[in-house]
């Protein structure tokens, strides 16, 4: 069969990519041709466009880039004609997605969708149009599978593919780890701001301002894979703070904090049980509009899942400095970890089992199968 796959950001590209190896499970000659990223191609078929080419956020960004995502739009319907699908597969990324899923219905190509866009966050008035538009949707949030039953639309909830990604990665040697990354004995307290160049930009100088104030600790940069060191080198102003590339995952398993950009991340590092201050700040004019259209009290997986704040969220003017320090100082109380840790537990069994990527897998093929 002939998959077209389109992914928006790096998590998009890691869950499409463990998404093309179950449908290879399933489809032992899996045609893939896709939007996505380096993970993606790794497993195989043909990469139309990389996502940090089109990496824009924020409604003053978008307009700005307008041009180029119209460009986008034209030439991937284009070219999903010249390829002529047997599904296409839209994960997240509603902006761009949900404009093709509209062309794609109407041209009568069939429409599954893994990975909800948001629309149980902010304007959830594009319902109607997904229920139009998607033949299937699987979702990995057991909150959205209820939002959607709401709207009268029948959804499968799949666990989340985080789950699956994390047990199956390989354990790290701790001081090979250190070693090779020429870290200190302290403990580390890992930084994650973000992947697009204008989140980092937002995120790091206001992280970084906290290291002289926590010299027994070890402060360390996750890079995104899409930059490369040069970009983080700038923000760098202690000997105490390391950069590592391309490595989130080990570092968060041997990490003891962390302050993290609002996303995805946000649920990855409450998957590895590091206790966390969630943070976001955009641009002033992008923010006043989220607030007016963003209907949740939460902006972070974590809080959204268990319904309650677990994590604190520092969000706009709440991401200084001296917020920050508290909070962190906060989280390396070891009454308050316990707290914290407990909560991740249960996050972990709301998430459901493993498989998320098997079960959605052998959905789409089946369906594809059954026309």
């Amino acid at each position: 069969m002939k998959y077209y796959i389109i992914a928006g950001e790096a998590s998009g590209d890691l869950h499409g990519s463990n998404l093309m190896k179950a449908l290879q499970n399933e489809d032992v000659y899996a045609d893939f041709r896709f939007w996505g990223g380096d993970l993606m191609q790794a497993v195989g078929g043909t990469l139309v466009k990389h996502y940090k080419e089109r990496a824009f956020m924020g409604f003053i960004e978008v307009i700005m880039n307008l041009s180029a995502i119209l460009k986008d739009i034209s030439f991937c319907k284009s070219d999903i004609q010249a390829f002529k699908p047997d599904v296409i597969i839209f994960i997240d990324n509603s902006g761009f997605n949900l404009r093709i899923a509209k062309w794609a219905k109407q041209e009568g190509f069939k429409t599954n969708y893994y990975i909800s866009p948001q629309v149980w966050a902010s304007r959830a008035g594009r319902v109607k149009d997904i229920k139009r538009d998607i033949d299937a949707m699987f979702v990995i949030l057991p909150f959205v599978e209820a939002f959607y039953k709401k709207h009268d639309y029948k959804v499968t909830f799949v666990g989340h593919p985080l789950i699956d990604a994390i047990a199956n990665r390989n354990q790290v040697d701790v001081y090979k780890f250190r070693a090779e990354n020429e870290l200190t004995d302290k403990p580390i307290i890992a930084l994650l701001p973000g992947s697009r160049k204008q989140e980092i930009k937002n995120m790091l100088s206001v992280m970084l301002s906290l290291v002289n104030d926590f010299p027994d600790y070890q402060f360390v940069i996750a890079g995104a894979p899409s930059h490369n060191y040069s970009f983080y080198e700038t923000f760098i102003k202690s000997s105490n703070v390391k950069f590592i590339s391309n490595q989130t995952y080990d570092l968060l398993s041997v990490s003891y904090a962390a302050l993290v950009t609002s996303g995805t991340a946000t649920l990855e590092t409450a998957l590895f049980k590091v206790p966390q201050v969630v943070c976001y700040k955009g641009s002033s004019i992008s923010y006043q509009i989220a607030k007016r259209i963003v209907t949740l009290k939460f902006i972070s997986l974590v809080n959204l899942i268990m319904d309650k704040e677990v994590v604190t969220e520092l969000i706009q003017n709440d991401f200084n400095k001296k917020r920050l320090k508290k909070e962190l100082e906060i989280i390396l109380d070891e009454k308050e970890r316990s707290k914290i840790f407990l909560n991740y537990y249960e996050l972990e069994k709301a998430l459901g089992g493993r498989g998320a990527s098997e079960k959605t897998a052998k959905l789409i093929y089946k369906s594809i199968k059954a026309n």
